[in-house]
């Protein structure tokens, strides 16, 4: 029997946006795109246009630009958010309308308000309006995995009826185990009639841990589209990681018998940007992109390694685009060169981003001997499809040490007028978070720090992650510089632009 081909729907872009602190502006969403277009996953669901200007603009350009991969636009039963979408795609042949209800008694009773039939007869009517636009419908009963089963089979039937060419079974909250959820794709396969006129899609939290697992046990009982994100970020505990799904089945084709056509030695360049853009470090013990996924500490099975790969190697770093040497530019490399490396990596500057990346790459050639892939994508995502810049650091002195208190001088230009104070601290970087904190006046509070060497030896930049909050408003701001006192300094500086970003950017209350 033919391997059945899976298509892989990715919703970092908007699912996986709602990570708390995760909002990235158009550019940043194109720049994603256009890595998600490389690894050619098949949907690329790019935003929810009603709820913003940005989302509506990234909808619109990403379904311009990028004319190979199917540009999905979020919206509720609502014409008025169903109209939205459908302005995002006009003109365009590539353009997918999803559409979503809730179907549980929980959330008929608690949030819409409603009994079945009026779900039912909502649901239906959104899919025939959408259908104006397009004859790409996806509808999404949410909290599939809560609902009566029977009054889930009637629906699918129903809007498929009324013209949907996918219909999502998501577990909204994550909430179900793998048995479970694949005993209720086979019970819809089985009792809805007209299911072979549709594609059962699928969409796994991760709350239990259980979003790639159930997400797996799906697509053994037939389910032909799998929802997911890269990292596997998204609301709360995330969605299932795209890169652990494609990977499965492409390790283990005779169990699942299914494959998909990702082309999987862009998936690690994909990790590093998303992580890079939103500010999310993936956690060492990742599978498939975590630093140690294919580290060997054990003797025993260094040994075996040695022997034997598959000993203790299920894949192959390279499948997933693990470079083999890292060792790429020094300070006598020029733009030309420089230039393609960064394309190799994902990234597709402009020419004035390319211009301010490589002075900047020039800079740090002076400081470090050599530039690793991890220092170059550093740099260039600190100024690719960047925030709108109202704070920036011009200039930074610490002095401190076992015998005085550290003491911070420095200078914030702030809407284009420079500004300059001096604070002390319990340590280095308390002195610079109070100093910065002065000088903007942030009430913003600091709910984490995160510190780590982005590659080895004492010349190493260091990467520092923070989390901001304020107004319950949640951001995250990243930098890099080999001090990492500086790089303390740009990545708060980093987060209170994104804060002003968001301030800016105000979503509507859906």
């Amino acid at each position: 029997m033919p391997k059945k081909i899976i298509k892989i729907f990715d919703t970092t872009l908007r699912d996986g946006e709602q990570s708390p602190g995760a909002a990235m502006n158009v550019d940043q969403k194109i720049q994603i795109a256009r890595q998600l277009a490389k690894l050619k996953v098949d949907v690329i669901e790019a935003g929810f246009p009603i709820s913003s200007i940005g989302d509506f603009e990234a909808v619109k350009k990403i379904a311009e630009q990028l004319r190979d991969v199917t540009v999905a636009g979020l919206a509720r039963t609502i014409e008025g958010d169903i109209d939205r979408v459908g302005e995002a795609i006009r003109g365009r042949d590539n353009g997918r309308v999803h559409i979503f209800i809730a179907t549980s008694d929980i959330h008929l009773k608690y949030k819409l308000k409603m009994d079945r039939d009026e779900v039912l007869q909502t649901a239906v009517k959104a899919v025939k309006h959408a259908r104006k636009y397009t004859d790409d419908v996806e509808f999404s009963a949410e909290d599939a995995t809560r609902s009566d089963w029977d009054f889930l089979c009637k629906i699918t039937e129903e809007v498929v009826k009324a013209g949907a060419a996918t219909v999502n079974i998501p577990d909204t909250v994550g909430y179900t185990v793998p048995q479970e959820y694949s005993e209720l794709i086979e019970y819809l396969f089985n009792k809805v009639p007209n299911i072979d006129k549709t594609v059962i899609s699928v969409h796994c939290h991760n709350d239990l841990g259980l979003a790639v697992a159930n997400s797996l046990s799906a697509v053994l009982k037939g389910a032909g589209q799998v929802e997911c994100t890269v990292n596997g970020i998204g609301e709360r505990a995330g969605n299932a990681a795209m890169e652990e799904i494609v990977m499965a089945l492409k390790t283990r084709p005779a169990f699942f018998n299914a494959d998909t056509t990702i082309v999987t030695h862009e998936i690690y360049k994909a990790s590093r940007l998303v992580s890079k853009i939103t500010g999310m470090a993936v956690q060492p013990n990742k599978a498939i992109v975590g630093d140690n996924a294919f580290a060997h500490e054990s003797g025993v099975h260094q040994d075996g390694y040695l022997k034997e790969r598959s000993t203790y190697e299920i894949l192959k770093p390279e499948e997933i685009g693990i470079p083999k040497s890292k060792l790429i530019l020094g300070k006598l490399s020029g733009r030309h060169a420089f230039k393609e490396r960064l394309m190799e990596l994902g990234y597709f500057p402009v020419d004035a981003e390319l211009d301010k990346a490589f002075e900047r790459f020039k800079s740090l050639s002076n400081q470090k001997r050599h530039i690793f892939d991890e220092d170059l994508e550093a740099l260039v995502a600190e100024g690719v499809g960047g925030t709108c810049d109202v704070f920036c650091l011009s200039s930074l002195y610490i002095s401190g040490g076992t015998e005085q208190k550290p003491v911070a001088r420095i200078k914030i230009t702030i809407n284009g007028s420079e500004l300059e104070t001096q604070c002390d601290g319990d340590g280095p970087v308390d002195a610079v978070y109070r100093a910065v904190g002065e000088l903007t006046k942030t009430k913003s509070a600091l709910n984490k720090f995160e510190i780590k060497s982005i590659t080895g030896g004492t010349d190493a930049l260091g990467e520092v992650f923070v989390t901001l909050e304020e107004d319950d408003r949640v951001v995250r701001g990243s930098a890099s510089d080999p001090d990492i006192i500086v790089a303390s300094a740009k990545a708060y500086i980093n987060a209170l632009n994104k804060l002003e970003d968001k301030k800016r950017n105000i979503k509507k209350g859906i």
